[in-house]
């Protein structure tokens, strides 16, 4: 951090105070880094299909967080409610729409319908304790996925 010396007057004095620059924001501790909101191919609703419609969130913190009951939706109001799962630090954990089998590294919605819209959507997390916002990743109708970061 960037610190600059500032005159400041003390009891008539003229004395000289350390004062701190502006830090830039931080990351949020669970971020999106990607959304694939148009699975390739024509929308056939298949497992499949479904499954290739996905978000990825990272950690980016030094300690692993709890993801149970967090909440991820999307601008219409579809939910996604974290069953207990660990997100270690440093790692993602990809949300897929479609049904299977949930492991270390990624969960399912087990929807039967898309999730995401393919002309521009608002991806966002919430932390379970107070519904807090964490992060948001937005989008347009260009091309098949984003990045987020």
């Amino acid at each position: 951090m960037l610190r600059r010396i500032v005159p400041a007057a003390a009891a008539g004095t003229l004395a000289l105070a350390l004062v701190a620059a502006p830090a830039q924001a931080a990351n949020p501790a669970v971020m999106f880094t990607k959304v694939y909101f148009d699975s390739p191919g024509k929308d056939t609703r298949s497992n499949s299909s479904l499954n290739a419609e996905y978000v990825v969130l990272l950690n980016t913190t030094r300690k692993a967080i709890q993801l149970e009951d967090w909440i991820l939706r999307d601008k219409t109001g579809y939910k996604y409610r974290f069953l207990p799962f660990l997100l270690k630090p440093g790692k993602t954990v990809t949300v897929r729409t479609g049904s299977g089998n949930d492991g270390s590294s990624g969960v399912f919605w087990n929807r039967k319908q898309y999730v995401w819209n393919n002309d521009g959507d608002t991806a966002g997390i919430y932390r379970a304790s107070d519904l807090k916002r964490i992060d948001t990743c937005s989008w347009g109708s260009a091309g098949d996925w984003t990045n987020c970061k």
